[in-house]
């Protein structure tokens, strides 16, 4: 309907999405502030390639009023801003309580903003790195290589950096059922009157999700819970986890990578790489992408911090300290 949406770094590259728009609009300084939602990476991924913050507040922090599925449990509203500070502040603008959104958390009355202009020092935090899930993912090496250099400033901060990993073998295969099965509900009736007007790829993974009986739904529900206690339970000995926020850069407009670090990406819309992000909104945690480096082509990189359920605070804070020790708001794209 509006033409391709372009990455203000390079402009035959995407700026990602879904919140491409948003970003590419933060990044270019048409506002300093956007808002997104992220049900798989849609407010961070973009974030990522566009080199501005996107913030995933922990679920149930943003009423999702109005919305016609209360009870969805994967996309969440978040802010993009050129600074931690100015997300922060926009969130605590968006969260709060809402009777009419039967998960939200509520007021816990702590003062976001106040948090990403606190304390610098990450002194007595524990912070656990991994650049690829243990070798689930597929992560370009300059990506890995500028993620792994942002991670020692961490340590200059006072952190306690040990490399490891949750376990999110599972993580994509859940997500392929309790992301699309709402989906298929959707589309079906309507596949037929608008076939001929559909995107070929979009009409492959319509008719795709229609194979979904209600015991793969109910079974990946329970794969899921179990997949939430083991994040839980690695968040028991570690404070925060760090990690490339997208195992590429931007790429071309032309269409997803089918390569990344020499391992082929054969599903459609390549979702063996967006399980950095994904996994996130599966389990609840807050996560925040921050610019982190640069490729030698000049395209940004992004660094993913996450924290515990309802940390939020705490991860506004550790984005804000590493902002403060590797500062990237000067930089603007070549326009």
């Amino acid at each position: 309907v509006f033409g391709v949406t372009r990455n203000p770094w390079k402009l035959d590259r995407t700026p990602g999405g879904s919140s491409g728009g948003a970003a590419a609009a933060v990044a270019a300084g048409l506002g300093p502030i956007a808002e997104g939602s992220d049900g798989g990476g849609s407010v961070r991924i973009p974030a990522s390639l566009s080199g501005v913050v996107g913030f995933k507040p922990s679920q149930g922090r943003i009423p999702r009023h109005p919305n016609q599925n209360a009870w969805a449990t994967l996309s969440v509203h978040g802010p993009l801003a050129r600074t931690v500070a100015d997300a922060a502040l926009m969130f605590a603008v968006m969260a709060g309580p809402d009777d009419r959104d039967p998960l939200c958390a509520g007021d816990t009355g702590e003062d976001f903003l106040a948090a990403a202009q606190g304390d610098a020092s990450l002194r007595g935090l524990r912070v656990a790195w991994t650049p690829d899930f243990d070798g689930v993912v597929p992560v370009d090496p300059e990506v890995r290589e500028v993620a792994e250099a942002a991670v020692r400033a961490f340590e200059d901060l006072g952190a306690a950096v040990t490399p490891a990993s949750p376990d999110v073998r599972k993580a994509r295969a859940i997500f392929e059922v309790v992301a699309t099965y709402p989906r298929h509900t959707t589309l079906a009736p309507h596949l037929a009157e608008w076939r001929e007007h559909l995107d070929p790829v979009l009409l492959r993974r319509a008719e795709h999700l229609g194979r979904f009986t209600a015991a793969d739904v109910a079974q990946a529900e329970v794969e899921r819970t179990a997949l939430c206690l083991g994040m839980a339970k690695f968040f028991q000995s570690c404070d925060l986890l760090v990690l490339p926020t997208t195992a590429v850069p931007a790429f071309s407009t032309a269409g997803y990578p089918r390569e990344v670090a020499g391992r082929p990406i054969t599903s459609p819309y390549a979702d063996d790489i967006w399980l950095l992000t994904m996994a996130f909104n599966l389990t609840g945690q807050p996560a925040i992408s921050v610019p982190c480096g640069w490729t030698a082509d000049g395209l940004p990189v992004g660094l993913q911090i996450v924290g515990r359920r309802l940390a939020d605070a705490l991860v506004l804070r550790a984005a804000a300290a590493f902002e403060a020790a590797r500062p990237w708001a000067a930089s603007r794209p070549p326009l």
